[in-house]
């Protein structure tokens, strides 16, 4: 068994995927979503261009995020996480994030 890789493998390999939750700026909604690309996803839930759910609750507000080695891990974390209490997102918000600011400013 080879251990080369094709250039399709390594490129999924080297990616990376973000869990992130958002919120609005008075920190009321939480949404919780799943991305390859955190600074391109942030861009479109702060411009609008997307319409759902994040647009009609203007959230707006990184307050946490974490990588994942795959999409097939970060969508199994982000089904994980939405199907937590809130109290529990809040006090995982608040082990990264205690004051909870943008994390993208």
């Amino acid at each position: 068994m080879s251990n080369i890789k094709s250039p399709n493998e390594q490129k999924t390999m080297n990616k990376n995927f973000y869990v992130y939750i958002i919120t609005n700026k008075s920190n009321k909604v939480l949404y919780i979503g799943v991305t390859n690309n955190l600074e391109r996803r942030m861009f479109e839930h702060r411009s609008g261009i997307i319409d759902g759910f994040p647009k009609r609750y203007n959230l707006t507000k990184l307050v946490y995020y974490e990588s994942c080695n795959s999409s097939k891990d970060a969508i199994a974390r982000e089904k994980q996480l939405k199907g937590w209490l809130r109290r529990k997102k809040i006090d995982l918000i608040n082990s990264m994030n205690p004051e909870w600011n943008d994390l993208m400013l």
